[in-house]
């Protein structure tokens, strides 16, 4: 990338908020490096006006998982993905990082800074449903539901965990099954009339790799561009959120559809 380049370096409010001083350190890098307008959002309206309005700068987003999905969401909206490139300087919790991390963007806040500057794009596959949604990584058809509450309380927590520790061994251990339609690229993979403990979903290639757990089989893998997924509602995970329930989604590869600028060696 030129050190002429113009940035538009688009701060996630939850970033500047928890960590000011990784904040700080990447404005400094990348200022010193290219001509850089800041913006600092102070929600996702103006975080996505901010973006909206780039112009022919090229957004460098200062946050999380959730501000990549975000940005990629709204450019895929706005069918403006497949132009340029997107540069990510990961600011959060590690587990709020595993997407970039899986992608290959260095955990160093300067390292990350600098691959900003000096990088190279790496093109990556996009799982878009029928909805319009995305997904940047892996997807779990159901997601398996948790042990304790999303917000609870302390006592609430407690409880919960004392519940678990004291339920017998088999039933904790239990496995939950589900009557799912699985059809890929029009190939049936799992009907409602056979329970499935689940599925799971990968890029390779351009193409998506299928494996359906059947409750009382062997493991059923697929190669497919479509996946579709049917029956009962149903939940599922995909970089890092859960979402439903839903009755039917479909699931469409889009192999190369969008950039990420990462360090030259690992481009």
């Amino acid at each position: 990338m030129s050190d002429h380049d113009q940035l538009l370096v688009i701060v996630d409010p939850v970033a500047r908020r928890n960590d000011g001083e990784s904040v700080r350190i990447a404005k400094d890098v990348l200022s010193a490096g290219a001509e850089a307008k800041i913006c600092l959002p102070d929600g996702p309206e103006e975080f996505c006006r901010a973006l909206a309005r780039r112009g022919s700068r090229r957004p460098v987003v200062l946050g999380d998982d959730r501000a990549l999905l975000r940005t990629v969401a709204l450019l895929h909206r706005e069918r403006e993905l497949a132009e340029g490139a997107l540069s990510l300087v990961p600011i959060g919790a590690p587990d709020d990082l595993e997407v970039a991390r899986a992608l290959g963007v260095p955990r160093s806040t300067p390292a990350a800074a600098r691959a900003v500057l000096h990088g190279a794009v790496r093109r990556f596959d996009l799982l878009v449903d029928d909805s319009d949604g995305v997904v940047l990584g892996d997807l779990l058809v159901p997601c398996l539901p948790d042990l304790v509450p999303a917000a609870p309380s302390v006592w609430g927590t407690c409880r919960s965990l004392v519940r678990i520790l004291v339920r017998p061994a088999p039933a904790a251990l239990a496995v939950r099954t589900h009557r799912l339609r699985v059809e890929a690229d029009g190939v049936l993979l799992a009907d409602v009339d056979a329970p499935v403990e689940g599925l799971s979903v990968r890029f390779t290639g351009g193409t998506a790799e299928v494996t359906v757990h059947p409750s009382a089989a062997p493991p059923r893998h697929a190669t497919a561009r479509t996946l579709t997924v049917s029956g009962p509602d149903f939940r599922y995970r995909a970089d890092g959120r859960i979402t439903g329930p839903v009755r039917r989604r479909t699931w469409t590869v889009r192999a190369g559809a969008w950039g990420l600028v990462l360090p030259r060696d690992a481009a």
